[in-house]
């Protein structure tokens, strides 16, 4: 890789001993991918929940945090995705004190770094909205997916150590969705259904990723007739990643690289994929349903907005959880403040439910979670989650946010 002068004198310690482990680590990741050199990058967003980090991973983290404050800031503004833990639910939900000591371990380390904890993977909602042509490193693959597509913004999927790197030196490996020739259409998909609700474009997004199946192409959709709100794009991209590991969509006429269908592609496929009612059936009918019982609601992967939390303060309103049913909402901490002052928190209380701040579910133990709690029978309105929560041990399926609430309410669905 060619590095300037200021990259030279990283690798030799000037900039202090966390700088020199970031970029080596990033010239190694680089040189996986036949990077030319790097790119300077304006923010950060880190995956590094406990479960995944573990002790060691931990104890990297407080590594790098005991060196000079001068050398382990980051250089550029670096956030966090949803954590393990909420303090405040935690014992409510049967986690273990070892798992919240582990995560106020990492919390603390990554204060010291001076990495922002937002614990949000709805930051382009919420936090820090990328814009067009932004080059940036970001871990979650949806809001990766979201940056890349909606935003025109530009990022691959950045593992926790490399996204912290990135915070560090203010800089990625330029290879993949940073080089124009892999941000170029490579299947185009004919929508002859347009979904009407979150969870259709989130099966929407499931379809198309199976479909696609691969990190280096790039979906183009036609046929979607107006632009889909944020929540929609959230939905459908988040399920696009999960399933696909794909990092980047185009629609035509409503993404901004795509608002000329001519020339989203180099060279146009020579099929054409249709997506229409059977598809949906099909996907929705893979799951079938819990007649017999369910034993939590979740909605979670991505967080919610607070536009999603008004829609479910809205159908919870005067009802009551069923008392075999938990039901649990995930969004960012900003989000949740802002339903404790508009009332919306009191509302989830008052119907049973559980408003978690700064998690995600999958994120939080999820097996271990089931355990404690006695929950295998899974409904959500999340593409995202079914996909992910059954290596957790659970029989998920999905339906809208209304039968969500229904079933929460009726105890099965």
């Amino acid at each position: 890789m060619h590095l300037n002068d200021e990259e030279r004198a990283m690798l030799a310690g000037q900039f202090g001993e966390p700088r020199r482990m970031a970029l080596d680590l990033q010239i190694q990741i680089g040189r996986v991918f036949d990077a030319p050199d790097f790119v300077e990058v304006s923010q950060a967003h880190v995956m590094g929940d406990t479960e995944s980090l573990g002790e060691a991973g931990v104890e990297f983290l407080e590594s790098l945090a005991g060196h000079d404050e001068a050398d382990r800031r980051v250089r550029v503004p670096t956030i966090t995705d949803p954590r393990g833990i909420d303090f405040c639910a935690y014992r409510r939900l049967g986690q273990k004190e070892a798992w919240a000591a582990l995560e106020r371990r990492a919390i603390d380390a990554m204060r010291a770094l001076g990495i922002l904890m937002t614990d949000t993977c709805i930051n382009y909602q919420t936090v820090s909205p990328p814009v067009f042509g932004e080059h940036a490193a970001f871990g979650d693959t949806g809001v990766v997916i979201y940056s890349n597509s909606v935003c025109g913004a530009r990022s691959n999927f950045e593992g926790g150590p490399a996204a912290i790197s990135a915070g560090l030196t203010g800089r990625t490996p330029r290879y993949g969705c940073h080089l124009d020739r892999h941000r170029r259409g490579t299947h185009r998909f004919e929508v002859e259904m347009r979904p009407s609700t979150l969870n259709d474009w989130g099966v929407l997004g499931a379809i198309v990723g199976r479909a696609v199946n691969s990190y280096w192409h790039v979906p183009v959709l036609d046929g979607i007739d107006g632009a889909p709100t944020s929540d929609e794009l959230k939905h459908f991209g988040a399920a696009l990643a999960s399933y696909g590991s794909v990092p980047m969509f185009h629609m035509t006429g409503v993404t901004p690289e795509a608002l000329d269908p001519a020339g989203v592609f180099d060279d146009p496929p020579q099929q054409t994929r249709r997506i229409g009612r059977t598809d949906f059936d099909d996907f929705y009918g893979s799951f079938g349903r819990h007649e017999d019982g369910v034993d939590v609601v979740v909605f979670a992967a991505p967080q919610l907005s607070l536009g999603e939390l008004q829609r479910l303060g809205d159908l919870l309103r005067g009802r009551h959880i069923h008392p075999d049913t938990a039901l649990l909402i995930a969004t960012s901490p900003e989000n949740k403040a802002a339903c404790d002052r508009m009332g919306f928190t009191e509302t989830f209380e008052d119907a049973g439910a559980l408003l978690l701040q700064g998690v995600c579910f999958y994120q939080m133990r999820a097996r271990e979670l089931g355990e404690a709690n006695g929950w295998k029978r899974l409904l959500t309105n999340s593409a995202k989650l079914v996909n992910i929560i059954q290596g957790y041990g659970y029989e998920p399926v999905i339906a809208s946010m209304e039968d969500c609430v229904d079933a929460a309410v009726r105890g099965k669905y």
